[in-house]
This record gives C-alpha cells, structure tokens and sequence, in this order.
C-alpha cells in the first residue's frame, strides 16, 4: 500500500508537470515577448530539474515493483486482459524512465521526440489503461 502511494504521488508530480508544459507553458508565448518568455520558463524549469526527473524515477521504480506483485501467472489460454494492460503500461512507464535516465545522469536529450508533447501523451494513455485494465 506504501508504496502505491508513493508511485501515485511521484506519477502526480511528473504527469502534473507535463500537463502544465503542455498545455500552459508553451501558451506563454502569445501574451509574453520572446525574451520575457524565455525568462518566465527558465524561472520555472530551474525549479522543475530539481524534482520532476526524481519524480518520474521513483515512478518507474516503484511501478516495476508493482509489476512483478500484481502480474500474476499466466493462465492457460494466454495472458489475460489485465495483464496485456499492465504490460502496455510497463513499457511505456519504462520508456519514459530510460529517456528521464538518459537526461538526468548523462545528460542525453532525446534523439526523437524531443518536446514534452510525446510523454504527455504516454501518461494519459497509461493513465487510461490504468482505468481500463480493472473493468
């Protein structure tokens, strides 16, 4: 239980800042000047660095966790809708985390995908399959 609680604020803190990224920040730009806007979100993404990757890697820590406690046994007729769900999921919370890794230790932007629109987009199916994979 502890740890589900810990991997839903984590995914809180990072899904809430790419919500915010995407769909406030990058608005910033119609009603400030190029270099006012550059200001406001390098005020903002200095703060951001310090606990939105760590966010985001106890995320995927504790998910992997999770994945090897709730996946279960393979039935007889195959892998059950829950657990194709669930490991939808995993790949995309760990491909999230290897790219959040691969910035946060060494520095690597992104090759592909380089705005937060992508991950955003990753969060809210996860979080959909999250709702689904229950029913």
């Amino acid at each position: 239980m502890f740890i589900k609680l810990i991997h839903i604020f984590s995914v809180f803190i990072y899904g809430g800042f790419l919500f915010t990224d995407n769909l406030f920040m990058a608005k910033m730009k119609q009603s400030l000047n190029d270099d006012e806007s550059t200001k406001a979100r390098e005020a903002i993404m200095m703060h951001v660095r310090k606990v939105v990757p760590n966010a985001l890697l106890v995320a995927v820590a504790t998910g992997i966790y999770m994945f090897f406690t709730i996946f279960g046994e393979i039935g007889e007729n195959g892998l059950s809708s829950f657990q194709i769900m669930l490991s939808i999921k995993a790949f995309l919370g760990l491909w999230l985390g290897i790219r959040g890794f691969n910035q946060k230790f060494f520095k690597i932007n992104p090759w592909l995908f380089k705005s937060h629109l992508f991950p955003f987009g990753f969060v809210v199916i996860i979080i959909a399959l999250s709702q689904l994979m229950y029913i």
